[in-house]
Protein backbone atom coordinates (compact mmCIF):
# COMPACT_ATOMS: atom_id res chain seq x y z
CA UNK A 1 0.00 0.00 0.00
CA UNK A 2 1.31 3.49 -0.06
CA UNK A 3 1.06 5.51 2.53
CA UNK A 4 -2.59 5.92 4.18
CA UNK A 5 -2.52 9.75 3.39
CA UNK A 6 -2.69 9.10 -0.49
CA UNK A 7 -5.60 6.95 -0.03
CA UNK A 8 -7.48 9.87 2.01
CA UNK A 9 -6.86 12.50 -0.31
CA UNK A 10 -8.10 10.53 -2.92
CA UNK A 11 -11.46 10.09 -1.24
CA UNK A 12 -11.49 13.33 -0.08
CA UNK A 13 -11.42 14.70 -4.11
CA UNK A 14 -14.21 11.78 -4.86
CA UNK A 15 -16.22 13.92 -1.83
CA UNK A 16 -15.65 16.84 -3.64
CA UNK A 17 -16.84 15.91 -7.17
CA UNK A 18 -20.17 13.85 -5.96
CA UNK A 19 -21.46 16.08 -2.94
CA UNK A 20 -24.55 13.71 -2.35
CA UNK A 21 -25.32 9.68 -1.35
CA UNK A 22 -23.34 7.33 -0.80
CA UNK A 23 -20.99 4.91 -3.03
CA UNK A 24 -20.80 1.54 -2.77
CA UNK A 25 -17.66 -0.15 -3.79
CA UNK A 26 -17.25 -4.23 -3.94
CA UNK A 27 -13.79 -5.47 -3.68
CA UNK A 28 -13.10 -8.89 -5.26
CA UNK A 29 -12.98 -12.39 -4.07
CA UNK A 30 -11.41 -15.36 -4.70
CA UNK A 31 -12.56 -16.99 -7.94
CA UNK A 32 -11.60 -21.09 -7.84
CA UNK A 33 -10.62 -22.11 -11.50
CA UNK A 34 -11.51 -26.24 -10.64
CA UNK A 35 -12.93 -26.31 -7.47
CA UNK A 36 -13.61 -24.16 -4.14
CA UNK A 37 -10.30 -24.19 -2.87
CA UNK A 38 -8.29 -24.81 -5.61
CA UNK A 39 -8.08 -20.49 -6.87
CA UNK A 40 -7.15 -18.58 -9.67
CA UNK A 41 -4.32 -15.62 -7.99
CA UNK A 42 -6.02 -13.07 -6.47
CA UNK A 43 -6.44 -9.95 -8.20
CA UNK A 44 -8.02 -6.74 -6.26
CA UNK A 45 -10.54 -4.36 -8.48
CA UNK A 46 -8.72 -1.41 -9.30
CA UNK A 47 -11.33 1.08 -8.14
CA UNK A 48 -10.92 -0.50 -4.81
CA UNK A 49 -7.08 -0.70 -4.84
CA UNK A 50 -7.10 3.05 -5.85
CA UNK A 51 -9.99 4.32 -3.16
CA UNK A 52 -8.72 1.96 -0.21
CA UNK A 53 -5.29 0.37 -1.09
CA UNK A 54 -6.41 -3.21 0.48
CA UNK A 55 -5.32 -6.11 -1.45
CA UNK A 56 -7.22 -9.02 -0.02
CA UNK A 57 -10.54 -11.08 -1.09
CA UNK A 58 -13.54 -10.33 0.87
CA UNK A 59 -14.04 -6.49 2.11
CA UNK A 60 -16.15 -3.93 0.52
CA UNK A 61 -16.41 0.05 1.23
CA UNK A 62 -19.28 2.85 1.58
CA UNK A 63 -18.45 6.43 1.22
CA UNK A 64 -21.13 8.86 2.62
CA UNK A 65 -20.83 12.21 0.63
CA UNK A 66 -23.66 13.60 3.10
CA UNK A 67 -21.80 13.02 6.38
CA UNK A 68 -18.35 12.95 5.05
CA UNK A 69 -17.70 8.95 6.50
CA UNK A 70 -15.44 6.41 4.97
CA UNK A 71 -16.50 2.81 6.43
CA UNK A 72 -14.68 -0.54 5.76
CA UNK A 73 -16.50 -4.08 5.63
CA UNK A 74 -15.00 -6.81 6.18
CA UNK A 75 -14.86 -9.89 8.24
CA UNK A 76 -11.45 -10.67 10.77
CA UNK A 77 -9.39 -14.27 10.21
CA UNK A 78 -10.52 -16.97 12.44
CA UNK A 79 -8.70 -19.92 13.82
CA UNK A 80 -9.03 -22.09 10.95
CA UNK A 81 -7.79 -19.34 8.73
CA UNK A 82 -4.12 -18.74 10.70
CA UNK A 83 -4.36 -22.09 10.91
CA UNK A 84 -3.71 -22.42 7.23
CA UNK A 85 -2.58 -18.49 5.97
CA UNK A 86 -0.39 -18.06 9.59
CA UNK A 87 -1.33 -14.39 11.46
CA UNK A 88 -2.98 -11.79 9.60
CA UNK A 89 -3.87 -8.22 9.63
CA UNK A 90 -7.60 -7.39 11.71
CA UNK A 91 -9.93 -5.62 9.72
CA UNK A 92 -9.10 -2.29 11.99
CA UNK A 93 -5.75 -2.71 10.86
CA UNK A 94 -5.99 -3.04 7.62
CA UNK A 95 -8.59 0.01 7.46
CA UNK A 96 -6.09 2.26 9.71
CA UNK A 97 -3.78 1.74 6.81
CA UNK A 98 -6.16 3.25 4.77
CA UNK A 99 -6.82 5.94 6.59
CA UNK A 100 -10.48 4.66 7.59
CA UNK A 101 -11.40 4.47 11.53
CA UNK A 102 -15.02 2.94 10.91
CA UNK A 103 -15.23 -0.66 10.27
CA UNK A 104 -18.20 -3.03 10.59
CA UNK A 105 -17.84 -7.03 9.57
CA UNK A 106 -19.70 -7.57 6.60
CA UNK A 107 -23.19 -9.05 7.20
CA UNK A 108 -23.65 -4.91 8.20
CA UNK A 109 -23.52 -3.85 4.70
CA UNK A 110 -26.55 -4.53 3.07
CA UNK A 111 -27.89 -3.50 6.28
CA UNK A 112 -26.79 -0.25 5.71
CA UNK A 113 -27.22 -0.10 2.10
CA UNK A 114 -30.81 -1.04 2.43
CA UNK A 115 -31.34 2.02 5.34
CA UNK A 116 -30.04 4.43 2.74
CA UNK A 117 -32.63 3.25 0.09
CA UNK A 118 -35.26 4.27 2.48
CA UNK A 119 -34.41 7.40 3.28
CA UNK A 120 -34.16 7.79 -0.83
CA UNK A 121 -30.60 8.43 -1.09
CA UNK A 122 -28.35 7.50 -3.77
CA UNK A 123 -26.41 4.68 -3.70
CA UNK A 124 -23.55 5.09 -6.28
CA UNK A 125 -22.11 1.87 -7.47
CA UNK A 126 -19.47 0.99 -10.33
CA UNK A 127 -20.07 -1.17 -12.96
CA UNK A 128 -19.23 -4.69 -11.90
CA UNK A 129 -17.22 -6.97 -14.42
CA UNK A 130 -17.59 -10.50 -12.11
CA UNK A 131 -20.43 -12.22 -11.94
CA UNK A 132 -19.98 -13.27 -8.48
CA UNK A 133 -19.93 -9.40 -7.78
CA UNK A 134 -23.05 -8.69 -9.85
CA UNK A 135 -24.54 -11.26 -7.76
CA UNK A 136 -23.82 -9.35 -4.21
CA UNK A 137 -24.75 -5.99 -5.45
CA UNK A 138 -27.84 -7.34 -6.74
CA UNK A 139 -28.96 -8.89 -3.07
CA UNK A 140 -27.10 -5.89 -1.65
CA UNK A 141 -29.68 -3.27 -3.68
CA UNK A 142 -32.51 -5.90 -3.88
CA UNK A 143 -32.23 -5.60 -7.91
CA UNK A 144 -31.79 -7.82 -10.41
CA UNK A 145 -28.15 -9.05 -11.06
CA UNK A 146 -28.22 -8.80 -14.82
CA UNK A 147 -29.10 -4.82 -14.34
CA UNK A 148 -26.26 -4.22 -12.68
CA UNK A 149 -24.03 -2.73 -15.52
CA UNK A 150 -26.87 -0.77 -16.67
CA UNK A 151 -28.37 0.56 -13.43
CA UNK A 152 -24.43 1.56 -12.50
CA UNK A 153 -23.90 5.59 -11.81
CA UNK A 154 -22.95 7.53 -14.66
CA UNK A 155 -21.90 10.15 -12.33
CA UNK A 156 -19.57 7.82 -10.27
CA UNK A 157 -17.62 6.75 -13.03
CA UNK A 158 -17.33 10.31 -14.72
CA UNK A 159 -15.70 11.24 -11.46
CA UNK A 160 -13.88 8.19 -10.99
CA UNK A 161 -12.62 8.43 -14.65
CA UNK A 162 -11.29 12.14 -14.16
CA UNK A 163 -9.36 11.18 -11.33
CA UNK A 164 -7.32 7.85 -12.24
CA UNK A 165 -6.68 9.50 -15.59
CA UNK A 166 -4.44 11.95 -14.44
CA UNK A 167 -1.20 9.98 -12.79
CA UNK A 168 -0.44 10.87 -9.22
CA UNK A 169 4.07 11.12 -8.96
CA UNK A 170 3.73 8.31 -6.85
CA UNK A 171 1.92 6.22 -9.67
CA UNK A 172 4.20 7.14 -12.75
CA UNK A 173 7.70 6.01 -10.48
CA UNK A 174 5.06 2.44 -10.24
CA UNK A 175 4.67 2.54 -13.92
CA UNK A 176 8.15 3.05 -14.62
CA UNK A 177 9.05 0.23 -12.29
CA UNK A 178 6.59 -2.08 -14.22
CA UNK A 179 8.36 -1.07 -17.98
CA UNK A 180 11.23 -1.84 -16.17
CA UNK A 181 10.82 -5.64 -15.43
CA UNK A 182 9.27 -5.44 -18.92
CA UNK A 183 12.72 -4.18 -20.52
CA UNK A 184 14.28 -7.52 -18.65
CA UNK A 185 11.11 -9.97 -20.36
CA UNK A 186 11.27 -8.36 -24.02
CA UNK A 187 15.22 -8.40 -24.04
CA UNK A 188 15.23 -12.39 -22.71
CA UNK A 189 12.73 -12.76 -25.42
CA UNK A 190 15.40 -11.44 -28.31
CA UNK A 191 18.05 -13.42 -26.79
CA UNK A 192 15.71 -16.52 -26.84
CA UNK A 193 14.52 -15.89 -30.10
CA UNK A 194 16.58 -18.67 -32.18
CA UNK A 195 15.84 -21.30 -34.75
CA UNK A 196 13.82 -24.29 -33.23
CA UNK A 197 12.65 -23.10 -29.92
CA UNK A 198 9.37 -23.47 -28.92
CA UNK A 199 7.15 -20.27 -27.77
CA UNK A 200 5.91 -21.88 -24.69
CA UNK A 201 9.50 -22.10 -23.36
CA UNK A 202 10.01 -18.68 -24.28
CA UNK A 203 6.66 -17.82 -23.34
CA UNK A 204 7.60 -19.09 -19.63
CA UNK A 205 10.96 -17.18 -19.54
CA UNK A 206 9.42 -13.90 -19.50
CA UNK A 207 6.33 -14.46 -17.43
CA UNK A 208 8.69 -16.26 -15.16
CA UNK A 209 10.60 -13.17 -14.67
CA UNK A 210 7.07 -11.18 -14.04
CA UNK A 211 6.65 -13.26 -11.08
CA UNK A 212 9.86 -13.16 -10.01
CA UNK A 213 10.20 -9.01 -9.58
CA UNK A 214 6.86 -7.62 -9.60
CA UNK A 215 3.07 -9.46 -9.11
CA UNK A 216 2.95 -11.21 -12.44
CA UNK A 217 1.88 -10.17 -16.14
CA UNK A 218 -0.31 -7.41 -16.19
CA UNK A 219 -2.67 -9.17 -19.04
CA UNK A 220 -2.01 -12.85 -20.47
CA UNK A 221 1.53 -12.40 -22.87
CA UNK A 222 0.66 -12.31 -26.61
CA UNK A 223 3.98 -14.06 -28.55
CA UNK A 224 3.74 -15.46 -31.87
CA UNK A 225 5.34 -16.06 -34.51
CA UNK A 226 1.68 -15.95 -36.33
CA UNK A 227 2.14 -11.77 -35.50
CA UNK A 228 -0.79 -11.11 -37.92
CA UNK A 229 -3.03 -12.18 -35.34
CA UNK A 230 -3.42 -9.10 -33.20
CA UNK A 231 -4.00 -11.00 -29.64
CA UNK A 232 -2.44 -13.98 -30.23
CA UNK A 233 -2.49 -16.52 -27.11
CA UNK A 234 -1.42 -19.60 -28.25
CA UNK A 235 2.31 -20.53 -27.50
CA UNK A 236 2.70 -23.98 -29.58
CA UNK A 237 4.54 -23.09 -32.55
CA UNK A 238 8.58 -23.91 -33.14
CA UNK A 239 10.67 -20.76 -34.12
CA UNK A 240 10.92 -21.29 -37.65
CA UNK A 241 13.53 -19.47 -40.30
CA UNK A 242 11.90 -16.57 -42.14
CA UNK A 243 9.67 -15.84 -39.44
CA UNK A 244 9.08 -12.97 -37.39
CA UNK A 245 8.23 -13.09 -33.79
CA UNK A 246 5.66 -10.51 -31.75
CA UNK A 247 5.94 -10.17 -28.59
CA UNK A 248 3.60 -8.45 -26.77
CA UNK A 249 4.28 -8.35 -22.79
CA UNK A 250 3.82 -6.33 -19.39
CA UNK A 251 4.33 -6.60 -15.51
CA UNK A 252 2.32 -5.87 -13.05
CA UNK A 253 4.74 -3.99 -9.92
CA UNK A 254 3.33 -5.43 -6.22
CA UNK A 255 1.17 -2.72 -6.16
CA UNK A 256 -0.30 -3.34 -9.42
CA UNK A 257 1.06 -0.83 -11.66
CA UNK A 258 1.04 -2.17 -15.00
CA UNK A 259 3.17 -1.94 -18.17
CA UNK A 260 2.93 -2.87 -22.05
CA UNK A 261 5.54 -3.20 -24.68
CA UNK A 262 5.49 -4.78 -27.89
CA UNK A 263 8.50 -5.84 -30.02
CA UNK A 264 9.23 -7.67 -33.02
CA UNK A 265 12.08 -9.70 -33.50
CA UNK A 266 13.49 -11.67 -36.65
CA UNK A 267 13.92 -15.76 -35.77
CA UNK A 268 17.29 -16.23 -36.10
CA UNK A 269 18.36 -12.79 -35.13
CA UNK A 270 18.64 -10.95 -38.67
CA UNK A 271 15.65 -9.78 -40.65
CA UNK A 272 15.50 -10.36 -43.81
CA UNK A 273 15.35 -7.73 -46.54
CA UNK A 274 11.52 -7.49 -47.10
CA UNK A 275 10.95 -7.98 -43.12
CA UNK A 276 12.98 -5.07 -42.42
CA UNK A 277 11.23 -2.75 -45.12
CA UNK A 278 8.19 -3.47 -43.09
CA UNK A 279 9.64 -2.88 -39.78
CA UNK A 280 11.19 0.07 -40.56
CA UNK A 281 7.87 1.56 -41.72
CA UNK A 282 6.53 1.09 -38.57
CA UNK A 283 8.89 1.74 -36.40
CA UNK A 284 8.87 5.51 -38.44
CA UNK A 285 5.20 5.18 -37.33
CA UNK A 286 5.90 4.79 -34.12
CA UNK A 287 9.05 7.33 -33.03
CA UNK A 288 7.41 10.22 -35.18
CA UNK A 289 4.00 9.47 -33.19
CA UNK A 290 5.76 9.36 -30.08
CA UNK A 291 7.02 12.69 -30.77
CA UNK A 292 4.02 14.05 -31.64
CA UNK A 293 2.29 13.87 -28.23
CA UNK A 294 1.94 16.64 -25.88
CA UNK A 295 -0.97 18.30 -24.09
CA UNK A 296 -4.05 19.53 -26.00
CA UNK A 297 -3.33 16.93 -29.25
CA UNK A 298 -5.68 14.06 -29.33
CA UNK A 299 -4.79 10.41 -29.27
CA UNK A 300 -7.15 10.34 -32.27
CA UNK A 301 -4.71 12.90 -33.92
CA UNK A 302 -1.91 10.81 -33.30
CA UNK A 303 -3.65 7.86 -34.57
CA UNK A 304 -3.74 9.25 -37.86
CA UNK A 305 -0.35 10.32 -37.66
CA UNK A 306 0.65 6.85 -37.31
CA UNK A 307 -1.23 5.95 -39.79
CA UNK A 308 -0.67 8.09 -42.83
CA UNK A 309 2.77 6.67 -42.02
CA UNK A 310 2.38 3.30 -42.35
CA UNK A 311 0.02 4.23 -45.80
CA UNK A 312 2.96 6.33 -47.24
CA UNK A 313 5.59 3.16 -46.41
CA UNK A 314 2.98 0.76 -47.80
CA UNK A 315 2.78 3.24 -50.93
CA UNK A 316 6.81 3.56 -50.85
CA UNK A 317 7.00 -0.57 -51.00
CA UNK A 318 4.13 -0.74 -53.71
CA UNK A 319 1.30 -2.06 -51.96
CA UNK A 320 -0.36 1.16 -51.79
CA UNK A 321 -1.47 3.70 -54.14
CA UNK A 322 -2.58 6.72 -55.08
CA UNK A 323 -3.52 9.82 -52.87
CA UNK A 324 -2.44 8.84 -49.16
CA UNK A 325 -4.59 11.50 -47.82
CA UNK A 326 -7.73 10.09 -49.36
CA UNK A 327 -6.30 6.68 -48.98
CA UNK A 328 -6.35 7.31 -44.90
CA UNK A 329 -9.79 9.11 -45.27
CA UNK A 330 -11.31 5.84 -46.89
CA UNK A 331 -10.04 3.61 -44.46
CA UNK A 332 -8.16 2.11 -46.89
CA UNK A 333 -4.97 2.22 -44.60
CA UNK A 334 -7.10 -0.39 -41.95
CA UNK A 335 -6.08 -3.08 -44.34
CA UNK A 336 -2.63 -3.34 -42.72
CA UNK A 337 -3.59 -1.67 -39.32
CA UNK A 338 -6.77 -2.15 -38.43
CA UNK A 339 -6.39 -0.90 -34.53
CA UNK A 340 -6.13 2.22 -32.67
CA UNK A 341 -2.54 3.63 -31.86
CA UNK A 342 -2.97 2.66 -28.26
CA UNK A 343 -4.65 3.05 -24.72
CA UNK A 344 -4.80 4.64 -21.45
CA UNK A 345 -2.29 2.76 -18.70
CA UNK A 346 -2.68 2.55 -14.78
CA UNK A 347 -3.57 0.44 -12.41
CA UNK A 348 -5.39 -1.18 -15.01
CA UNK A 349 -3.47 -2.25 -18.59
CA UNK A 350 -6.23 -1.14 -20.72
CA UNK A 351 -6.88 1.56 -17.70
CA UNK A 352 -10.62 1.86 -16.72
CA UNK A 353 -11.99 -0.32 -19.60
CA UNK A 354 -14.38 -1.86 -16.64
CA UNK A 355 -15.59 1.73 -16.30
CA UNK A 356 -16.29 1.30 -20.36
CA UNK A 357 -14.52 2.20 -23.32
CA UNK A 358 -16.65 5.29 -24.58
CA UNK A 359 -16.88 6.58 -20.74
CA UNK A 360 -12.78 6.59 -20.74
CA UNK A 361 -12.29 7.63 -24.16
CA UNK A 362 -15.15 9.46 -25.62
CA UNK A 363 -17.63 12.15 -24.70
CA UNK A 364 -20.87 13.80 -26.10
CA UNK A 365 -18.85 16.11 -28.26
CA UNK A 366 -16.68 13.12 -29.70
CA UNK A 367 -18.12 10.32 -30.66
CA UNK A 368 -16.33 6.69 -31.62
CA UNK A 369 -16.06 6.08 -35.28
CA UNK A 370 -17.83 3.56 -37.22
CA UNK A 371 -15.29 3.16 -39.66
CA UNK A 372 -13.53 0.07 -39.73
CA UNK A 373 -10.20 0.56 -38.24
CA UNK A 374 -10.84 3.54 -36.53
CA UNK A 375 -13.76 2.27 -34.83
CA UNK A 376 -11.36 0.23 -32.29
CA UNK A 377 -9.62 3.17 -31.29
CA UNK A 378 -10.38 3.27 -27.66
CA UNK A 379 -9.13 6.78 -26.51
CA UNK A 380 -9.80 9.27 -28.97
CA UNK A 381 -9.76 12.43 -26.54
CA UNK A 382 -7.15 15.45 -26.28
CA UNK A 383 -4.15 14.50 -23.81
CA UNK A 384 -3.54 16.02 -20.59
CA UNK A 385 -0.09 16.27 -18.89
CA UNK A 386 -0.33 13.35 -16.05
CA UNK A 387 -2.15 11.08 -18.53
CA UNK A 388 -0.03 7.99 -19.64
CA UNK A 389 -0.57 5.99 -22.88
CA UNK A 390 0.77 3.27 -25.10
CA UNK A 391 1.96 4.19 -28.54
CA UNK A 392 1.47 0.76 -30.83
CA UNK A 393 1.52 1.22 -34.34
CA UNK A 394 1.28 -1.62 -36.38
CA UNK A 395 1.45 -4.04 -40.26
CA UNK A 396 -0.14 -6.62 -40.60
CA UNK A 397 -0.54 -9.25 -43.35
CA UNK A 398 -4.29 -11.06 -42.24
CA UNK A 399 -4.68 -13.48 -45.19
CA UNK A 400 -8.58 -13.50 -44.25
CA UNK A 401 -8.70 -9.80 -44.33
CA UNK A 402 -6.61 -9.77 -47.29
CA UNK A 403 -8.58 -12.63 -49.40
CA UNK A 404 -11.73 -10.72 -48.74
CA UNK A 405 -11.16 -7.22 -49.25
CA UNK A 406 -9.32 -8.46 -52.52
CA UNK A 407 -12.46 -10.61 -53.28
CA UNK A 408 -15.12 -7.57 -52.78
CA UNK A 409 -12.63 -5.24 -54.81
CA UNK A 410 -12.24 -2.98 -51.90
CA UNK A 411 -10.16 0.07 -52.32
CA UNK A 412 -8.81 -0.79 -55.31
CA UNK A 413 -7.94 2.51 -55.94
CA UNK A 414 -5.74 2.48 -53.10
CA UNK A 415 -4.50 -1.27 -52.68
CA UNK A 416 -2.32 -3.46 -54.94
CA UNK A 417 -3.17 -6.65 -53.84
CA UNK A 418 -0.90 -8.55 -56.26
CA UNK A 419 1.72 -6.89 -54.08
CA UNK A 420 0.06 -7.23 -50.95
CA UNK A 421 0.41 -10.94 -51.78
CA UNK A 422 3.99 -10.95 -51.91
CA UNK A 423 4.62 -9.81 -48.61
CA UNK A 424 2.39 -12.09 -46.82
CA UNK A 425 4.95 -14.91 -45.04
CA UNK A 426 6.06 -11.25 -43.00
CA UNK A 427 3.20 -12.25 -40.95
CA UNK A 428 2.51 -8.88 -38.49
CA UNK A 429 5.07 -5.89 -36.70
CA UNK A 430 4.06 -4.10 -33.70
CA UNK A 431 6.11 -1.79 -31.75
CA UNK A 432 5.01 -0.29 -28.21
CA UNK A 433 6.07 2.27 -25.59
CA UNK A 434 4.57 3.84 -22.42
CA UNK A 435 4.38 7.47 -22.65
CA UNK A 436 3.70 10.06 -20.15
CA UNK A 437 1.82 13.02 -20.97
CA UNK A 438 4.51 16.20 -19.20
CA UNK A 439 3.43 19.67 -19.10
CA UNK A 440 5.30 20.62 -22.04
CA UNK A 441 5.39 17.59 -24.44
CA UNK A 442 5.95 13.71 -22.98
CA UNK A 443 8.52 11.17 -21.83
CA UNK A 444 8.76 7.68 -22.72
CA UNK A 445 8.46 5.72 -19.75
CA UNK A 446 11.30 3.65 -18.32
CA UNK A 447 14.54 2.00 -19.86
CA UNK A 448 14.76 2.06 -23.23
CA UNK A 449 14.41 -1.20 -24.93
CA UNK A 450 16.04 -2.39 -27.67
CA UNK A 451 13.97 -1.04 -30.94
CA UNK A 452 15.88 -0.19 -33.97
CA UNK A 453 17.20 -2.89 -36.15
CA UNK A 454 20.62 -2.72 -35.12
CA UNK A 455 19.78 -2.50 -31.63
CA UNK A 456 17.42 -5.83 -31.96
CA UNK A 457 20.37 -7.39 -34.07
CA UNK A 458 22.86 -6.73 -31.57
CA UNK A 459 21.29 -7.86 -28.70
CA UNK A 460 20.38 -11.57 -30.89
CA UNK A 461 23.79 -12.12 -31.66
Amino acid sequence: MFKSEVYIKRREQLHKLMKSGVALFIGNNESPFNYPANTYHFRQDSDFLYFFGIDLPGFAALIDFDSGTDIIFGNDFDMDDIIWMGPQPTVKELAAKSGIKTTFPMAKLEEMVQAALLKKRRVHFLPPYRGESKMLLGSILKENPCQMKTLASGELIKAVVSMRSVKEKIEIDEIEKAVEIAYDMHVTAMKMCKLGIGEQEIFGAIEGIALAKGAGTSFPVILSINGQTLHNHSHGNILKKDKMMVTDAGAETNLHYSSDITRTTPVGGKFSSMQKDVYEVVLKANTEAIKATKPGISNRDIHFIACRIIAEGMKGLGLMKGSIEDAVEAGAHALFMPHGIGHMMGLDVHDMEGLGENNVGYSDEIKRSKQFGTAFLRFALQYKPGHVFTIEPGCYFIPELVAKWSMEGKFRDFISYDKVLKFMPVGGVRIEDNVLITDKGHKVLGKAIPKTVREIETVCS
